[in-house]
C-alpha cells in the first residue's frame, strides 16, 4: 500500500510539473493556424522544436519560457489549491483577477477588457501576453459585482488546458468532477466547455490511477454512457459522439484530419 500510495504522489508530482512547464516549452510556436507558415517554422527545428529562441507566434510575443495565458492559468489554480488545502471559488477569482487584471503584464491596450469593436486595426504581434476573450468576460463581470463570474458564450480550451492541478488533487474521488466544474464555472460558464472539460479531467483521472492504457478511450466512454456516471452533464451524449469521432480516425495524420474532419481548429 505504501509502495501504490509513493507511486501515485510521483504520478501526481509528475502530471502537475509536465503541465505548468508544458507551455512555456511550445510559447514561441503558440496559435500558428496556417499549417504552411508551422511547417515552414518547425523545418530548422525537427525532431526537437521545443523553446525555439525567437517566437514566431503571429498574435503576441513572450520570451522564450515565459507562459502562456493558459499555463498562467493553471499556475494561479495550482497557487489558489496550495494555500487553501481545497477549491475555494472566493479565493480562485480573487487570485485571477489580480493576476489577470488592471496593471499587470496583461494589462495591454488590446487587451482592454472594455475595448469598443470598430477602432483603430490592431498591429499584431503584440509586445507582451495574450488576454483571451475568457478573461476579459471574467474581468467584467467581476468589476460588475455579478456573482456567476465566467463568461457564458466562451466554450475554448482554457478549461482543458489548466485542469492538471485540481484533476490530481482530486483524482480517485467521487467529487473529483464537481471540483472541476466549481473551477471551470469561474471563467468560462459554458455548459459545452464544462461538458468537454469534465471528459478531459476523466481522462487525465483515468491515466493518473491506471498508468498507459490503450484502452483509455473505451473506459471514459463507458463512464460517459453510464445512466449513474457522477456529475452527469445534459451534453454528454454529444461529447461521446465526439469522441467516437476521434477513434474513427486514429490511423489518420493530423494534417489529414485538419481541416478536412476537425474544421473548428
Amino acid at each position: 500500500t505504501t509502495m501504490k500510495f509513493a507511486l501515485f504522489s510521483l504520478c501526481v508530482y509528475v502530471g502537475v510539473f509536465v503541465h505548468v512547464f508544458s507551455t512555456p516549452v511550445a510559447q514561441p510556436m503558440h496559435w500558428i493556424y496556417k499549417p504552411d507558415k508551422l511547417k515552414e517554422v518547425l523545418s530548422d527545428l525537427e525532431p526537437s522544436p521545443e523553446f525555439r529562441p525567437q517566437s514566431a507566434n503571429p498574435f503576441y510575443r513572450r520570451t522564450t519560457g515565459e507562459q502562456t495565458c493558459y499555463g498562467d492559468q493553471a499556475f494561479v489554480l495550482l497557487q489558489s489549491l496550495s494555500q487553501c488545502g481545497d477549491v475555494n471559488v472566493e479565493d480562485l477569482t480573487n487570485r485571477i483577477y489580480k493576476f489577470f487584471g488592471p496593471g499587470t503584464v496583461y494589462d495591454l491596450p488590446l487587451n482592454d477588457p472594455y475595448r469598443k469593436p470598430g477602432g483603430p486595426k490592431a498591429v499584431l504581434p503584440i509586445d507582451g501576453p495574450w488576454r483571451n476573450g475568457s478573461l476579459k468576460a471574467f474581468i467584467r463581470n467581476v468589476d460588475a459585482g455579478k456573482a456567476e463570474t465566467g463568461c457564458a458564450v466562451d466554450c475554448q480550451m482554457d478549461g482543458v488546458t489548466k485542469l492538471a492541478p485540481v484533476v490530481a488533487m482530486f483524482a480517485g474521488r467521487a467529487e473529483m468532477l464537481e471540483k472541476v466544474e466549481n473551477v471551470i464555472r469561474v471563467t468560462q460558464n459554458n455548459d459545452m466547455c464544462v461538458a468537454v472539460t469534465l471528459a478531459a479531467a476523466r481522462f487525465l483521472e483515468h491515466f493518473i490511477l491506471n498508468g498507459p492504457d490503450p484502452n483509455a478511450l473505451d473506459a471514459v466512454l463507458a463512464q460517459l454512457n453510464d445512466p449513474k456516471r457522477q456529475n452527469p452533464q445534459e451534453l454528454d451524449k454529444a461529447v461521446v459522439a465526439h469522441i467516437h469521432q476521434v477513434k474513427d480516425n486514429l490511423a489518420r495524420t493530423s494534417q489529414q484530419l485538419i481541416p478536412a474532419v476537425f474544421t473548428n481548429t
